[in-house]
């Protein structure tokens, strides 16, 4: 199996899905939701992934201890103090809204490289192309930047290290910074090379000199309407129980948070429901792809 299950589906029902789950990260700091939020991006950047994403959640790790940690000592409003540093209390309170806002960098992050991975650029270029033209292309050539820009240079740095040029282990902090700085000088004049190369190449092919026609190969079939209404039941009902205060979560002053118990259990089986959608249909997708390849 050489693509994900979601990424199958309409760009149209991509984009819905990490609007919500972005959005839904964002605006909902209870500490259930948040874990929920946590788990199932992680889960879904794993499968997409594979052994090469445990690089990344290793690499938030430490970031989400830090700004967890760090929080408390700007933020000193609380009523269970923890300990005293620098005569500044350190209370309970302020860690934990440092953890909520450490979970929602994390989930943050973890989703927006799910998006990337799924909504690649003709993709964007299909939803936007005829609306934005220029802002569209804009918006994936800044997209395709960075993950440009890291691949040229490790072939750079590589490059370098081939013919003896490049800082080793053992190297001291000049000539490393010597290194660094060579190799940023030639990052950056091949990407203003590439930039006049793009632009002359597009200006030879004639865009924006008349309105242009389009061709795409998305189309909404019976399946991405299904997805589409699931989408909305879920993401409708999440946003009913939060309008609700089903999901409020204060912690500063005082700690605040609503039950799940109840009722409220229902928005939080649809928020769960929501997120695990794009897992479900990897990993469903997998079990028939391996059941098929064995009755081979």
């Amino acid at each position: 199996m050489t693509q994900d299950a979601f990424s199958k589906y309409h760009p149209a029902i991509n984009i819905l899905f990490f609007v919500g789950a972005i959005g839904s990260c964002v605006m909902i700091q209870h500490p259930a939701y948040l874990l929920a939020g946590v788990l199932t991006s992680g889960m879904y950047y794993l499968l997409l992934h594979g052994r090469s994403g445990w690089k990344m959640i290793g690499a938030l790790v430490p970031l989400f201890l830090f700004l967890a940690a760090i929080n408390p000592l700007f933020n000193t409003r609380g009523e269970t103090v923890l300990f005293w540093i620098l005569g500044r209390p350190y209370t309970l309170e302020a860690l934990l809204y440092g953890v909520s806002v450490a979970s929602v960098f994390v989930v943050m992050m973890l989703w927006l490289g799910c998006y990337n991975k799924v909504l690649t650029g003709d993709k964007f270029t299909c939803l936007f192309g005829n609306l934005i033209p220029s802002l569209s292309l804009l918006l994936v050539m800044v997209f395709r930047l960075v993950p440009n820009l890291i691949r040229k240079t490790r072939q750079i740095s590589g490059a370098r290290k081939a013919i003896g040029k490049g800082a080793g282990s053992g190297a001291s902090l000049k000539n490393k910074l010597t290194a660094g700085m060579t190799v940023l000088g030639v990052l950056t004049s091949w990407a203003l090379e590439g930039s006049v190369v793009t632009g002359d190449s597009m200006r030879a092919r004639g865009y924006g000199t008349a309105r242009r026609s389009s061709f795409t190969i998305y189309r909404m079939t019976a399946a991405d309407w299904g997805m589409l209404c699931i989408l909305l039941i879920l993401l409708g009902t999440v946003i009913g129980f939060a309008i609700g205060g089903s999901m409020t979560a204060t912690f500063v002053p005082k700690r605040s948070i609503a039950p799940i118990g109840g009722t409220n259990l229902l928005g939080f089986a649809a928020y769960c429901g929501y997120l695990l959608i794009p897992s479900a249909l990897h990993i469903k997708e997998t079990i028939r792809w391996n059941i098929s390849k064995y009755r081979i």
